[in-house]
């Protein structure tokens, strides 16, 4: 009976023609038998016209070294990673498409993210020269 609910267990954890389909909505050019990982949704994050514009603005505030820029840059950045997060874990299609396969953990992004903003904070803060 073991082998039974081990077989019946492994058959239910297989794609189905539904689960397939949410593939076929969500990532229309994935190619089923293909894992996607973080690294592949990092890149396909990263590539959206939002964090693309983000990128040049963080960009243009280290460049310019504006504390109050970079405070805007970065609750932007926030807030594309908050849709990001609560879409990923809310929606009951992505649910699916994430068990399939076809879209990855979007951890990558969130931590490289995170990264653009501290390196903001650091490098806009003021100087203080405290040589006597």
């Amino acid at each position: 009976m073991g082998s039974f609910r081990r077989g019946l267990i492994l058959a239910c954890a297989m794609p189905s023609a539904a689960m397939a389909e949410v593939c076929d909505k969500v990532r229309p050019f994935w190619e089923p038998g293909t894992q996607a990982t973080a690294w592949d949704e990092f890149l396909g994050l990263m590539a959206t016209p939002p964090s693309l514009i983000l990128l040049v603005a963080s960009a243009l505030a280290l460049r310019f070294r504006h504390q109050w820029a970079a405070l805007a840059v970065m609750v932007l950045w926030t807030l594309w990673v908050s849709m990001i997060a609560f879409y990923s874990t809310d929606n009951e299609i992505n649910q699916q498409a994430l068990s399939e396969g076809c879209i990855g953990s979007p951890a990558l992004f969130i931590g490289v993210v995170a990264a653009i903003c501290v390196g903001l904070i650091i490098y806009t803060t003021p100087r203080t020269d405290r040589a006597a």
